[in-house]
């Protein structure tokens, strides 16, 4: 009930408050004060306008901050009410900020010496005087009947003018807040409106005495005239005293005595000086107000502007724990509006969240035990969120919680008060945080963190099986070409596509990851067999070297693989890491396109290829590279028609290597570049020295055909040699129509301006459609040795592909050549199935430039020479074997081996056609024949063929060499 009450009182002084008038702008207030520059501006007195007492304890209902109401409806009040309610409140809070804006003004006005009249202008008249007109006439009644009579003459007639002019000082009012009047007028609308219907009372009550009026029944009326004068013109200081003097002043016409005159006149000053005192105390009180009315208005502007962010929120509970206040914007984020929450219990508005819940349980402890607490995190109850606090997260919101006990004068607990901070985003940035810190933000894999801390789980397993895993090392091969070609957007594309791909292969069954760049990881947790690790990394290679759609481009590019086990190749992170990294080393190495299992071997070749890498630059460096030309002959006349310039490096102490050997670390060290345009150079160089009818073929590799400059570093070389450009004849692969983009239609088009010949290298091996025949502007297509090695064979088909190819060339207009012919048997074959250009070892090896300019200054007809038919590659070793031979065992060196047939030093006497069993390793054998014998030399036949293993060595040599006899 004194809540209720307090909240009572409040309402009637705003409402009271709502209706007094508004205030004239400082604009106006300084306009009158230009007006009356120079003059004295008479003391105005502030207009009194009542502001609430605050709540004088905490247990009164609290006061809403936005509206200046109670959160709890009074009964009987309808959603009208309270809308009407919302409306008044806000608009006063719009009046008290204007108020503290323009006080702000004044201040600030004030402290630069601007003569300014007080705040708002005060008033000297009220709006409605109506009453204290309907009083006077009531008190006229009384005094007729105690009279007997009313009074005559000018007395009846001041008594209807004084209650004329009170009702309508609305009026007088009127015009006085009007923005044109002046100090003056106000001075005299004070005079028409106030002091003259006072005075005229007060004649009428002082002439009444003489028609029979008693005088004490006069007195007493003009005081409760005065009385009720006081409260109309309440703080209206001017006004009220002005009013006091005239209603006494007519009274000295009764007795005109200098008695009276000087009574009245004393009493005058009095009212005067009490005045003058009333003003300054009024001023006094008018400035603590309106430095209170301040720092209200700004303290709820400050609490408004901190709710309107949605950063924070209040809330008020009673003792009871439930809910007395909650800001607007807490309500809405649990889906309600304010008055649906107030009464429900603050424990209601919070999920017991599967990862918050001791923070709601502390929450319960404080508020039972009526401590404070801070920033306790909490998850909000929306509409339908599980009552477990799981799901959901994208539209969970979550808070942090504050707040303290609050006591009343007497020490009795009243409740909480505190305030809440929405730490959704937050969450939200330190999950995205989070997940960048653990995932690929590009392809949404895992990323490299992520992906060994998996390993590393796994291999720390308490049980031994369970540490079993599987390692890939995925390299993606081809692609920085097309970054370079289609720009790093396109390989962005490509990534997300490939990662999306490499997912679909592997599945559930393992786990996906982006190292960086084109690295990719996978791993495979359990025991695998090595056949089941083979298949799966084929059907990653198979399945990433499909064409891909990346911006209306057809891409196509590969992938080679490296693959360990644990515990077989590794029992820790870092050592399984390491060994895959070999491993794939060792797929690239085989030609790409490929996997390759880890083994003991790679950790030498590793070491091997940092020091060719080493050896590689300081070579460069110094010039160590030489060209070197393999004869081009023009297979209808066997005349030698050019060279194609290849590239040797003789190593110091490996000697000459291949170029197989050396230019895939050229192109990971980044020194193709600067290789190709050494051989530009040098082959131009050299043509220069040569026939004009012979050309020479350079072979231009895939990143030199992305850079732009290419044409311009070919016409620099061509020029510095004199060399006419058709004797040029570049050499580029299918890799460069990957991209198939407006680029490489440019770049041949601007080799062709310089008059350069193009040939098509290695045609048939790469991954491109025939499409790019149909625009590329080529000369010449090279059919690749791996079509030429082995058509002789019975069986084979590639004699039907190099038919095809010779007749597709023939009908665009293209010469052919075929590379890599060894036997005569290849170059008949090749003739007769139409092949323009015949290059290979049956006419010539590669030669230094001095031997291939004395090669076409002469007769440049050149015969064939070679053996008829090729045999099996063979691996040249040094092992010690044993060998069985009619009962006995003897030791002998394996000098080479084939599929078919093996080399043996160190065996004597022993005849052709003789049966032979040789021991490679402990259970490793193989059964053959005796083919021929050269003093200690024998070449041997194997019954079965060898099979080969994946990086090309043969199974039967795995293992420890045959031990010594004896």
């Amino acid at each position: 009930m004194k809540a209720h009450a307090a909240r009572e009182r409040i309402r009637r002084g705003r409402q009271i408050a709502s209706e007094t008038e508004p205030v004239p702008s400082v604009a106006q207030g300084r306009a009158r004060s230009g007006e009356g520059a120079g003059q004295a501006a008479a003391p105005s007195t502030p207009r009194s306008e009542p502001v609430p007492a605050p709540l004088e304890s905490s247990n009164k209902a609290p006061r809403d901050i936005h509206s200046g109401t109670s959160p709890n409806p009074r009964p009987g009040e309808g959603s009208g009410d309270r809308r009407a309610r919302k409306a008044g409140s806000d608009r006063r809070a719009s009046e008290r900020r204007a108020k503290l804006s323009e006080g702000e003004r004044h201040t600030a006005l004030r402290a630069s010496g601007a003569a300014l009249a007080p705040r708002g202008q005060e008033w000297y008249l009220p709006r409605h005087s109506r009453a204290l007109a309907l009083l006077l006439g009531l008190a006229y009644v009384p005094s007729a009947i105690i009279a007997g009579r009313l009074p005559e003459g000018a007395a009846l007639f001041t008594g209807f003018a004084s209650v004329i002019l009170l009702a309508g000082g609305s009026l007088f009012a009127a015009v006085e807040r009007r923005e044109q009047v002046n100090e003056w007028l106000r001075l005299v609308l004070v005079a028409l409106g106030v002091v003259l219907p006072m005075a005229c009372a007060g004649f009428t009550l002082s002439q009444w005495i003489g028609f029979g009026l008693p005088w004490q029944w006069a007195a007493a009326t003009v005081l409760s005239i005065n009385a009720a004068a006081a409260t109309v013109y309440r703080a209206r200081i001017v006004s009220l005293f002005s009013a006091k003097i005239a209603s006494w002043a007519p009274f000295v016409l009764i007795d005109p005595s200098p008695l009276m005159i000087a009574a009245m006149t004393g009493g005058g000053l009095a009212l005067l000086l009490i005045a003058r005192f009333e003003w300054k105390d009024a001023q006094r009180r008018r400035r603590r107000s309106e430095a209170r009315e301040r720092v209200a208005a700004r303290a709820e502007d400050i609490l408004r502007s901190f709710e309107e962010t949605g950063e924070g929120w209040f809330w008020e509970t009673d003792r009871r724990g439930q809910l007395t206040y909650i800001s607007p914007k807490a309500a809405h984020a649990l889906g309600k509006e304010p008055d649906e929450v107030i009464g429900c219990p603050l424990t209601e508005i919070v999920l017991p969240a599967h990862d918050a819940s001791d923070a709601e349980r502390t929450l319960a402890f404080h508020l039972s035990a009526r401590s404070a607490f801070q920033d306790v995190e909490l998850r909000a109850a929306r509409p339908n969120c599980p009552e477990d606090g799981k799901g959901g997260e994208a539209d969970a919101r979550w808070w942090a919680l504050t707040g303290r006990p609050v006591y009343d004068s007497y020490k009795n607990f009243c409740g909480f008060r505190g305030h809440g901070t929405d730490l959704t985003e937050k969450r939200r940035s330190e999950q995205q945080v989070s997940r960048l810190a653990h995932y690929d933000s590009l392809t949404g894999l895992a990323n490299r963190v992520q992906m060994s801390r998996a390993l590393e789980q796994i291999l720390a397993a308490p049980r031994e099986r369970d540490r079993a895993c599987a390692l890939f090392l995925l390299d993606l091969d081809r692609f920085k070409q097309v970054n370079d070609t289609l720009g790093h957007p396109a390989g962005d594309a490509l990534l997300k596509q490939v990662a999306q791909r490499l997912e679909r292969v592997i599945g559930p069954a393992g786990r996906c990851g982006r190292l960086g760049g084109d690295e990719f990881q996978v791993i495979v947790p359990a025991p695998q067999t090595r056949e089941h690790l083979a298949h799966l990394a084929n059907e990653i290679i198979a399945s990433l070297s499909q064409p891909y759609t990346v911006d209306g481009h057809s891409v196509v590019i590969g992938a080679s693989v490296g693959v360990a086990t644990a515990p077989e190749h590794g029992t820790s992170g870092e050592a399984l890491i390491r060994n895959v990294d070999l491993a794939l080393y060792a797929a690239k190495d085989a030609g790409r396109g490929c996997h390759r299992f880890y083994s003991d071997e790679l950790h030498s070749a590793a070491e091997e290829r940092a020091e060719l890498e080493h050896d590689l630059r300081e070579a460069v460096a110094r010039g160590e590279l030489e060209l070197h030309y393999q004869p081009v002959v023009y297979a209808a006349s066997e005349t030698i028609v050019g060279f194609e310039a290849l590239m040797r490096w003789n190593h110091p102490k490996r000697g000459w290597l291949s170029p197989a050997k050396f230019i895939p670390i050229a192109e990971d060290a980044g020194l193709i570049d600067q290789l190709g345009q050494w051989a530009l150079r040098t082959a131009c160089d050299d043509l220069a020295r040569w026939p004009a009818a012979i050309r020479c073929a350079v072979n231009v590799s895939p990143l030199q055909f992305a850079n732009p400059e290419l044409p311009n570093i070919v016409a620099n070389a061509l020029a510095h040699s004199g060399v006419d450009p058709t004797r040029l004849e570049l050499e580029i692969t299918e890799s460069v129509f990957m991209g198939d983009s407006a680029a490489t239609d440019a770049m041949f088009a601007a080799l062709k301006r310089v008059g350069v010949r193009l040939a098509l290298d290695d045609f048939g091996t790469g991954y491109s459609s025939l499409g790019y025949l149909r625009k590329a502007p080529f000369d010449k297509i090279k059919i690749d040795q791996s079509f030429v090695r082995g058509a002789t064979e019975k069986g084979s088909r590639n004699g039907a592909i190099i038919a095809s190819i010779t007749s597709l060339a023939e009908a665009l207009g293209m010469d052919t050549t075929a590379e890599g012919v060894e036997t005569l048997d290849e170059l008949e074959l090749v003739r007769m199935l139409g092949c323009s250009h015949v290059q290979g070892y049956i006419y010539h090896k590669p030669m230094d430039t001095h031997a291939a300019g004395a090669l076409v200054d002469g007769d440049r007809t050149v015969k064939a020479d070679g053996p008829r038919a090729a045999r099996q590659v063979r691996t040249n070793l040094l092992r010690r074997v044993r060998v069985a031979h009619e009962g006995g065992i003897a030791d002998a060196t394996l000098r080479n081996i084939s599929e078919g047939g093996a080399l043996l030093e160190g065996i004597w006497n022993v005849a052709a056609g003789s049966p032979v069993e040789i021991e490679f390793a402990a259970g490793r054998r193989a059964c053959g024949v005796v083919r021929w014998t050269r003093e200690n030399r024998t070449g041997i036949e194997f019954d079965e063929p060898l099979k080969r293993r994946q990086d090309g060595s043969f199974a039967v040599l795995r293992g420890t060499p045959a031990r010594l006899a004896g």
